[in-house]
């Protein structure tokens, strides 16, 4: 089941998250399908925009189906077939799809066979695990695990600059930082009985979940993982449906780990949603400097902005994740990816103002 996601990235930075090659092997960057309907979150939930991948020929005849663009759409897929006059008086949940059933339902059936695919982007999504003992319950967020890259300069491909990559070395520039993870869905188009603008809306397809995240929930979205899978999953002139759903299985590429209780509430979006938090701290355990400064830097619940002539740090000063404060779970901890997370907040946090000034143009 997947019923929260995190997408917080600015508009420019998660068109350069998405690169890809199309069909002639060309670096490219997905156009935007109305970007005004993209709003970043830290705390998505059924209903609300969240931006999806989807094939350019599903929205322009004649167009190479190899092409990107990507649509915010409605979480909670709304049949093209729907009668009333508002979407939200449909009598069931949509937000998700179950992959053994998915061919049994005419609400996704039908638009997985018009090929309506698409892929939902995310930072990572929340789950939620009952504990054993009470009837609270502890979330958890899961997302790729991620690789540590040199910081280089992203200034080769400008928010406006959609399209084809220059070079070999401007594509290597490209993206270099959180690695998103792509989730597969199936999108349909709902027009008004009564006339009015057309509501794409998607869903989730979830399967039983991997070993490492059983103890959390039994299910999970349908991951799918690397560049190969996701164009097939997207290129439905190409990929028949049968061969399309042959990617759609558990993954046990992903980690996790405990956040705060603040995610519960749909409204709370702030980074608080997606930081590590400690479980359970035995008493005879004696805090790390390290893990000292951490949990100081929680404490604030994001750091302040660095005057650039302090901003460079030795590495022994940057707070570092401690496996001493989180709970023990099926997976090894990770504690490159949670620094990295850390890293990632605060650089998105600092540079806040001007990422979010293409969005108030």
């Amino acid at each position: 089941m997947c019923g929260r996601t995190s997408c917080h990235l600015p508009r420019d930075v998660l068109t350069r998250a998405c690169a890809y090659q199309d069909r002639q092997g060309q670096q490219r960057l997905p156009e935007w399908r109305h970007p005004d309907k993209y709003c970043p979150s830290y705390n998505n939930s059924p209903q609300s925009n969240s931006p999806v991948l989807v094939s350019r020929l599903h929205f322009e005849k004649g167009a190479d189906s190899s092409e990107r663009v990507i649509a915010p759409m409605r979480w909670g897929l709304i049949p093209s077939w729907f009668k009333e006059g508002d979407p939200s008086k449909l009598q069931f949940n949509t937000s998700n799809c179950r992959s053994d059933t998915i061919m049994e339902k005419p609400s996704f059936k039908v638009p997985l066979g018009k090929g309506r695919r698409c892929v939902v982007l995310a930072d990572g999504f929340y789950e939620w695990q009952r504990c054993q003992r009470t009837s609270q319950r502890q979330p958890y967020f899961i997302y790729f695990p991620q690789i540590k890259t040199e910081k280089v300069s992203s200034s080769a491909l400008t928010p406006g600059s959609i399209g084809a990559a220059h070079s070999p070395e401007d594509w290597e520039k490209v993206w270099d930082n959180w690695r998103l993870l792509t989730m597969a869905g199936i999108f349909d188009c709902w027009e008004p009985p009564e006339g009015g603008d057309c509501l794409y809306s998607y869903t989730i397809i979830t399967v039983d979940s991997c070993k490492g995240l059983n103890d959390i929930h039994h299910r999970m979205p349908a991951i799918l993982d690397g560049e190969e899978a996701v164009s097939k999953w997207l290129d439905f002139g190409k990929i028949s449906t049968q061969e399309a759903l042959k990617l759609i299985h558990p993954t046990e590429n992903i980690i996790f780990h405990p956040v705060s209780h603040v995610v519960n509430n749909s409204r709370n979006n702030t980074p608080e949603c997606l930081i590590p938090v400690d479980l359970l701290v035995k008493k005879e355990l004696k805090a790390s400097c390290s893990s000292q400064k951490m949990l100081q830097w929680l404490a604030t619940k994001a750091p302040k902005k660095e005057n650039p002539k302090t901003s460079q740090k030795a590495e022994s000063d940057v707070p570092q994740w401690s496996s001493q404060f989180l709970q023990k779970s099926p997976f090894p901890t990770k504690r490159g990816s949670a620094r990295l997370l850390e890293q990632w907040l605060k650089k998105e946090k600092e540079e806040e103002p001007m990422a979010k000034r293409p969005h108030n143009q």
